[in-house]
């Protein structure tokens, strides 16, 4: 009787683990991490919400609702540095009794090291205090570079805790983003995908208008590569406000 009580609680919980959205953000594109990071002294507060565009039928594919605050840490112009804190809520009681998580990110905008050099970027997020169940401790690396035209191209790598995200647990990361300043230096569009069949693999695409130069919202629509971990499609709302 033990061995079975013992069984069914370890299945609800992977289950719980493996179909939430577990992450922590730091300074992003629509879904991946980017290779922006806050200036020195600056905070920015995010809030993000992901709502399930169909349920599937189960019972546990929650949206996801995030407050996050992020800020630069290093006074350098060449190396900079950023760290955050989320407040996460699934509305399952396993997850939200430790709903909060961390990241952070040291980075190197283009053209620092060299003329011509790439953005770059080292980081991690999703630093849950609940082991095995909210602590996906993904880490990733990133380089970026701006073109004439096209816009800015990202890639990167990334690995994660396969008790938490799923055995499948590393990945490529790319992305495109561009200002469109035929339209309005205001627009804003991107489309990025993180690779690998679990919770955060997913390909995200949508676009972002700036009401001031500090105050700006997402709208995006993120499709994961494997519905049957990380739940069905998210339509995303991400509210973004920069302090100073």
């Amino acid at each position: 009787m033990k061995r079975i009580t013992k069984s069914l609680i370890m299945a609800t919980a992977l289950t719980i683990a493996t179909t939430g959205i577990a992450m922590a953000t730091p300074s992003t594109q629509i879904w991946i991490p980017s290779t922006d990071v806050q200036a020195f002294k600056s905070l920015h507060l995010g809030i993000d919400n992901y709502t399930r565009t169909s349920s599937g039928g189960s019972d546990f594919r929650p949206n996801v609702y995030d407050l996050g605050i992020t800020a630069g840490v290093l006074p350098f112009e060449k190396v900079q540095a950023e760290v955050g804190v989320d407040y996460m809520t699934y509305g399952i009681n396993a997850l939200d009794s430790s709903p909060l998580s961390f990241n952070a990110k040291l980075g190197t905008p283009e053209d620092s090291l060299f003329s011509g050099s790439p953005a770059l970027a080292f980081g991690g997020y999703g630093f849950g205090t609940k082991n095995d169940l909210t602590d996906s401790n993904i880490v990733y690396g990133l380089a970026a570079r701006t073109l004439p035209v096209v816009g800015r191209l990202s890639a990167g790598y990334y690995v994660g805790n396969d008790k938490v995200i799923g055995d499948k647990n590393d990945g490529v990361l790319l992305s495109w983003d561009r200002t469109m300043s035929e339209i309005s230096d205001k627009l804003w569009v991107a489309a990025d995908y993180q690779g690998g069949d679990n919770t955060v693999g997913a390909f995200s695409f949508g676009a972002s208008w700036a009401f001031t130069k500090n105050v700006s919202v997402i709208l995006g629509y993120d499709i994961y590569n494997d519905q049957s971990m990380a739940g069905k499609n998210t339509f995303t709302t991400q509210l973004d406000i920069n302090f100073p």
